[in-house]
């Protein structure tokens, strides 16, 4: 009975240290390089999307693996209109890391621009499972399925521009 407070405290000490060792480690910087990702997000904001890659592919140069930096390029593809580009760097960060909402968030919002609804509808389920319902991942990824969910221009098919022989006089 002596022991009792000391165990209850021990106890309670290793299992906060257990489930924190779960919880995603904050990623820090190198200082070049977050100075470049930096420099790269004034770039993407002010619309300059080659200049904020440039920027990007030189972070990620100096701090390899990064995957803050590469959703940062993958989000500089999409505004290029390179979706399959942008979906390469989005699955190389959730083939490191599986949980990463804003990975699964981004790949989620480039399917849906792609047309792949379902599959970014699929994306959603999975960050709202995971805890992220409500978060910004979440909520960008909701409003681009709206979006892309909506009823776009017919397109041609061969059928509605058959060529219709005309006759010709010589």
């Amino acid at each position: 009975m002596r022991f009792a407070p000391v165990s209850a405290a021990l106890s309670l000490a290793l299992a906060v240290a257990a489930s924190s060792s779960h919880s995603a480690p904050v990623e820090v910087l190198d200082p070049r390089a977050a100075v470049l990702e930096e420099a790269g997000r004034v770039a993407l904001n002010a619309g300059e999307v080659d200049r904020a890659t440039d920027a990007y592919e030189a972070a990620l140069a100096i701090q390899p693996g990064s995957s803050r930096i590469t959703i940062s390029l993958a989000q500089a593809a999409r505004m290029q209109g390179m979706q399959g580009k942008a979906l390469h760097y989005y699955r190389t960060v959730l083939s490191r890391d599986p949980q990463n909402i804003d990975a699964m968030g981004g790949e989620g919002e480039t399917l849906a621009e792609k047309g792949a609804v379902e599959k970014a509808r699929e994306n959603l389920a999975k960050i709202e499972s995971m805890g992220g319902k409500g978060s910004e991942a979440a909520n960008r990824l909701a409003a681009a399925i709206a979006k892309g969910a909506l009823p776009s221009a017919k397109v041609a098919s061969t059928a509605d521009v058959a060529a219709k022989p005309t006759p010709q006089t010589n």
